[in-house]
């Protein structure tokens, strides 16, 4: 029973664990974090991050909506979380401008290949000339429309279960859809990992 369990990490857990209230989540360290000095403790001790994802992350802070990046805590333990589980196919469903498409991209091996979603091209064109300065173009295979399309074309060309990550980080309302097909994508095993669950449009908690 156990090999069947898909892993369901939630990223911002914390609200659910101490069970008091949307006030008890921290932020990113780029946003609404970045006043609170233990979370930058934690930053600017344990970051190890690659120079082209520096200059990614920097460019994206000049965007006005920069809040929607992947935090680098975050995209550094997605990364480790790639590396403990030999991934090697994962899917990013709202990529915005490619911080996070980027990280797991770099710490896959060779072979390994992303699916990034996107539907602004204007976030794709700042993306793709990181993916190209830090050498991992191509693993990362980014499909400019809706993420439900880009879902159902790999269920049906017959890559249902064998994708070892998915991030699920775009429009709240399709959550639920996304989270479906999600759950035929992945492999046994593997993980799907959700961004603001706790702070969904629902209003209600999950606990993960």
């Amino acid at each position: 029973m156990a090999a069947d369990i898909k892993m369901l990490f939630c990223i911002g857990f914390a609200v659910v664990l101490t069970g008091v209230g949307k006030s008890a989540f921290i932020g990113k360290s780029h946003s609404a974090g970045r006043d609170n000095a233990v979370l930058q403790y934690v930053v600017n001790n344990s970051m190890r991050e690659h120079a082209v994802l520096t200059k990614l992350r920097l460019r994206t802070l000049e965007d006005k909506w920069n809040r929607m990046m992947v935090a680098i805590e975050q995209a550094q333990l997605m990364a480790n979380l790639i590396r403990l589980i030999n991934a090697t196919k994962a899917i990013e469903i709202g990529m915005y401008t490619g911080y996070n498409a980027l990280s797991m991209a770099l710490a896959m091996p060779e072979n390994g290949h992303v699916v990034a979603c996107e539907t602004e091209v204007i976030y794709v064109d700042i993306a793709k000339p990181f993916f190209i300065e830090a050498g991992v173009e191509n693993k990362i295979n980014v499909q400019l429309q809706i993420a439900m399309k880009t879902l159902n074309e790999l269920i049906a060309n017959g890559e249902a279960g064998t994708y070892d990550f998915v991030f699920i980080d775009a429009d709240k309302v399709n959550y639920d859809g996304y989270y479906e097909k999600s759950l035929e994508l992945i492999r046994k095993g593997g993980i799907i990992a959700i961004d603001n669950v706790s702070t969904s449009h629902t209003g209600r908690l999950s606990i993960c």
